[in-house]
């Protein structure tokens, strides 16, 4: 869905969040030093990270005018605040470093803002959600691998900074999920959303994206979605 620019191990972004990538084996120690030029997993982090800001901030003031659902309206809103003040920092220590952002979502999340304005009523809400899970899961997955991969303190303790933020906004998309009764993509061992296969979401189990199930009934239903193994959702790691 939303592809961003790759990212070491896990990520870059897809949807609202990121797209699998290639492992990066930087073994470097974290520079002490600000002025000491990023490495390219901390370049392409602060880059994805800006993107995943641009998009959910836009996503999020189209939830507030479009949404049918009060607590989609609500959730939005703390998406758009808390995004907010995440990219503020996000721009300061790029400028610190002279990393250059993008200046917009990439193509694939502009055509997934087009698939919001182009929904209405329960359906922009049901759309709304299951971006948003899909983005911030993979956004945790991402900030998962800067924190142990990066090489620049700064943008490490960013991504620690941040790491807690798209938790608890996941934490909160996937309560709102099961009250609208969405499925809740599971993450895979490559870092995708969306694996086929059963695995438990936060608070039950939910089938994957991709999964055809039988009914006690005999009748079958299906969540569309690309398949393979999947594992549960990451718990952040303690700094």
């Amino acid at each position: 869905m939303l592809g961003i620019k790759r990212l070491g191990l896990v990520a870059a972004l897809v949807l609202v969040g990121l797209a699998p990538a290639a492992a990066a084996q930087a073994a470097a120690q974290p520079s002490e030093s600000p002025s000491a030029q990023p490495s390219e997993q901390d370049t392409q982090y602060l880059q994805a990270l800006h993107q995943v800001n641009l998009y959910e901030i836009a996503a999020g003031e189209l939830a507030q005018k479009k949404g049918q659902n009060t607590q989609v309206k609500d959730l939005a809103q703390r998406f758009v605040t808390d995004h907010t003040e995440l990219d503020n920092s996000v721009k300061s220590l790029a400028s610190q470093l002279n990393v250059q952002l993008p200046n917009e979502p990439t193509a694939d999340q502009r055509a997934a803002l087009d698939q919001l304005n182009n929904a209405s009523g329960e359906e922009f809400d049901r759309l709304w959600v299951t971006q948003g899970l899909t983005g911030h899961l993979q956004a945790i997955q991402a900030t998962q691998t800067e924190i142990s991969q990066g090489t620049d303190t700064q943008v490490i303790q960013l991504a620690q900074t941040a790491l807690p933020m798209l938790q608890a906004h996941y934490d909160a998309l996937v309560q709102l999920a099961e009250q609208l009764g969405i499925p809740v993509p599971q993450a895979s061992a490559s870092g995708t959303p969306s694996p086929g296969g059963t695995a438990p979401a936060p608070g039950g189990t939910t089938p994957a994206p991709g999964v055809t199930e039988e009914t006690p009934g005999g009748t079958t239903t299906e969540s569309p979605a690309p398949g393979s193994t999947s594992t549960e959702v990451p718990a952040p790691q303690q700094s």
